[in-house]
Order: structure tokens, then C-alpha cells, then sequence
């Protein structure tokens, strides 16, 4: 398709974005938009340096080649040097989401289908503040390169996320009802849900009490262990936070012992959601990546160049926020892998703790902070009351190795709003979750 000059390595990223966005507050419109553009990324290295440009108007796309290569000095024996040698040459076509386009769905649909939830919002006297938002994105990939790799593929994310302030006397609690997935048709018919819900944050908001600090047995939620390994250990993962930094790489050895024996984390762009990707912006095909197994450091994420620096395998993992953006080492989904004990077991077996059931947000790499919005109190065993609580906090290996039980299902969520934000890049869909998962001795503020 693309004449690409010998002794350099060129590649060529095309994508094909269709995109809806549709806001109300308090049940007025704020913005209702569809947009639609194809662009491109391209990249040129002859082995010391690499030249890029991203372009709107993809019919100059050769020139732009050209451009950049004149820019570098080829390289006879590029082939030899380690970062082209890990350069995949995947070929085909991997439409996955063609029959399921959201790109069939009329705007018209889509607002109908947002506006059906605002009647369990409607008229309730404890929310006082609420937004409703709808988006979708669907993105075909094209890549191309000069060692031959000749790819089609796509990826695709749709979802909406209610968000409402309750006030109840003087205390309040912001929160929000989110539901993400690849398929349309998953968010329909999710008015219980969303009853419920409400009905949980009322109760909460007018029985909770201040919890008491210490250090406690906790119980994460799914998503919140999604959270914590993300945010604790996720990022950690990411290679390029140690390329040059030789204290991390000997803190962060492969075989080192991180965790508790039951624990294993992994990364995957193959898991549906939001961080599915089935390439990745350098053409790599997706990997399940082990970045825990059994305890032990076994794997961290990386893209091309960070492969060949640390002398590893790629795993699929250089991501982009878009076309404007050169690929960084980026999380696709995190996620904590299940144990044996069910839910009610990890509970019974609790004197005195709390359970987290969801966020407000959370941080961290060396030591961590989860802020918690819906928590509870545990005793022998029971949930006996709702709890506010400011934040939980650790040392991310020491609050590894204090894991004692995992529940037996696994949840990887999507959320409809927000993402990862790395450097300039923010913010990029990812997929996170896990079992149930019980810590011993956690901060409690």
C-alpha cells in the first residue's frame, strides 16, 4: 500500500473513529454530538532516533513517509539492532464488532435509550444534583510497517453513567450509577439496578457512621480490588518507569517474592470491556500477561522498545490515547485472579473489619490510596452498619503479602466515564476488577 524506503523501519497507524456523546443536566440537554474522523500516526527509526508525525489528511500519508525519511540516516544493519528485531509481522483482518457496530445505532436511540432512566431520578427528594451521560466509540485500525506487518482491526466501547448528589441534613454523598461494555444492547433495561442502587445510597447517607481508625481485616469489592491492583501494582508494572532507573529494576527483579502465596495479577487486552484491544499501537498481538503468579514477580508490561531495553518479551501493551499521541507502555485490563472461598466464607471468618464496596479514587505506586464512598462495617462475620471512611492506605508489598482470601468469581469492569491518565495522555479506556478479595491489617482512616 505504501512505498517505505529501505535501511529504515517506517510504520503506519490508520484509524477510523466514530464517536457519540450525549450530556443532560437535571434532564436539560447539554451537548448531543456524533463525529466521525480518520487520521493517522507514522513513525520512521534508523536505529538512534525515531521521527514522527500524526496527520488528518491520510491521502499524504506517503508524503508524510517521505517527509520523515529524509529527516533519517539509513541504516544498513538495522535489521540487527534489538528494537526492529522485536517488531511483530502480524498480518489480516480481526473485525470483532462489525455485526454489533454501534455505528448502527441512530443518535436518536441512544438519547431515548438515556433519557428511560431518568424517571428513576426524577421527583426523588434526597437528589438534589444529577447528570446523565451517554458515550460511545468505535475505532477501525489499520497498521502497516516496513517489515511487512498488514493489519485490520477493530475495538469498541459504549456506556452511560448517571451521577447524582444526595443531601440528607447536612451531610451528602456524591455518587454514581455506571454500566460500560463493548455491545450496545448491555445497557438496556437496567432500571432495578439502578432502584436499587439509589435505595442503597439513601440508606447509606442517613445511617452511616464515622468509623473509628486503625488497622483492620478489609474486604474489597471487585472493583475496588480492580482498583488497588491497578493503581498499586498496575502501574508498577509499566516498564518504562524503570528503562533507567537501576534501584527499580533490583526492587522490581523477576522472582521476587511480592505477594501472598494466593495471589496472581494479570494484565490482558484479549478480556472484553474496556481495555480490550486485540493489538496494540505498535501491531503486537495481545497477550494475557502473568504480572503476579503464586506470589512472585513473573512479568511486567511493555511496548517494542522497552522489550529490547530490559531484554524481555513485547506483551502488547504500547497504547495511545489516538492518532496525535506516539504509543506508551499502558495498562489494557488488570485484574486479580480468583480464589477458592466464596464471598460469604471471606465474611464469616471476620471479627471485627470493614467491607469497600466503591470508590471515590485512588492513587498510588510505592504505597498506595484508596478514597472509599460506600463502606461497611463488619462484625463476626455480619455487615452491621454503613461507615464512612477517608481513605485506606499501605505499602503496596506489604499490603500484597497481607492478602489471606480471595473469592471464587471474578468481575472485570468497564466504566462508562473516566479512564487512565499517564504523562500527557489521559484519558485512556482500561478494564480492571478481580474477586472478593480479604487483607489483613489495613490502614483505616
Amino acid at each position: 500500500m505504501f512505498k517505505f524506503p529501505e535501511n529504515l523501519y517506517t510504520d503506519v497507524r490508520i484509524e477510523d473513529v466514530f464517536e457519540t456523546n450525549i450530556v443532560y443536566t437535571l434532564g436539560d440537554l447539554e451537548e448531543s454530538k456524533i463525529r466521525k474522523y480518520k487520521a493517522a500516526f507514522l513513525r520512521v527509526f534508523d536505529g538512534v532516533r525515531w521521527y514522527y508525525s500524526s496527520i488528518s489528511d491520510v491521502n499524504s500519508i506517503q508524503d508524510e513517509i517521505n517527509k520523515l525519511c529524509n529527516m533519517a540516516k539509513p541504516n544498513a544493519n538495522l535489521n540487527e539492532n534489538p528494537i526492529v528485531k522485536k517488531f511483530e509481522v502480524n498480518k489480516g483482518q480481526y473485525l470483532k464488532f462489525n455485526d454489533d457496530s454501534i455505528e448502527h445505532i441512530t443518535k436518536k436511540e441512544k438519547d431515548e435509550l438515556l433519557k428511560s432512566y431518568f424517571k428513576v431520578i426524577e421527583g426523588r427528594e434526597s437528589i438534589k444534583m444529577w447528570k446523565a451521560t451517554y458515550i460511545d466509540c468505535k475505532k477501525n485500525f489499520e497498521f502497516y510497517s516496513s517489515k511487512g506487518a498488514n493489519l485490520i482491526f477493530d475495538a469498541q466501547r459504549s456506556g452511560f453513567a448517571l451521577e447524582f448528589d444526595l443531601v440528607n441534613g447536612d451531610k451528602n454523598l456524591s455518587e454514581k450509577f455506571n454500566k460500560g461494555s463493548n455491545y450496545y444492547n448491555d445497557l438496556k433495561e437496567q432500571e432495578d439496578k439502578l432502584i436499587t442502587y439509589i435505595e442503597k445510597c439513601e440508606e447509606f447517607l442517613m445511617n452511616s457512621k464515622k468509623a473509628k481508625p486503625g488497622r483492620y481485616t478489609v474486604v474489597l469489592s471487585p472493583i475496588v480490588a480492580g482498583v488497588f491492583a491497578h493503581e498499586s501494582f498496575g502501574h508498577k508494572s509499566e516498564s518504562d518507569f524503570m528503562v533507567w532507573d537501576e534501584t527499580m529494576k533490583r526492587e522490581w527483579a523477576i522472582g521476587t517474592k511480592v505477594g501472598s502465596d494466593i495471589l496472581s495479577i494479570v494484565d490482558s487486552g484479549q478480556e472484553n470491556g474496556n481495555g480490550y484491544v486485540p493489538f496494540d499501537d505498535e501491531g503486537t498481538k495481545a497477550r494475557k500477561t502473568y504480572l503476579i503468579r503464586d506470589g512472585v514477580l513473573t512479568g511486567r508490561l511493555h511496548s517494542v522498545s522497552t522489550a529490547a531495553q530490559l531484554q524481555e518479551e513485547v506483551t502488547g501493551n504500547a497504547r495511545s490515547m489516538n492518532y496525535e499521541f506516539e504509543p506508551i507502555v499502558r495498562m489494557t485490563s488488570t485484574y486479580i485472579l480468583p480464589g477458592k472461598k466464596s464471598k460469604e466464607e471471606l465474611f464469616s471468618e471476620i471479627k471485627e473489619g470493614f467491607y469497600i464496596e466503591t470508590f471515590k479514587y485512588g492513587s498510588g505506586m510505592s504505597t498506595f490510596t484508596i478514597a472509599p464512598s460506600l463502606a461497611y462495617r463488619i462484625e463476626n462475620g455480619k455487615i452491621v452498619e454503613p461507615v464512612d471512611i477517608s481513605v485506606i492506605t499501605g505499602n503496596v508489598f506489604e499490603t500484597l503479602s497481607e492478602i489471606d482470601g480471595l473469592s471464587n468469581e471474578l468481575e472485570i469492569w468497564s466504566s462508562a466515564l473516566g479512564g487512565c491518565g499517564k504523562i500527557e495522555q489521559y484519558t485512556l479506556p482500561v478494564g480492571f476488577g478481580g474477586p472478593y478479595v480479604r487483607v489483613r491489617n489495613m490502614n483505616v482512616q
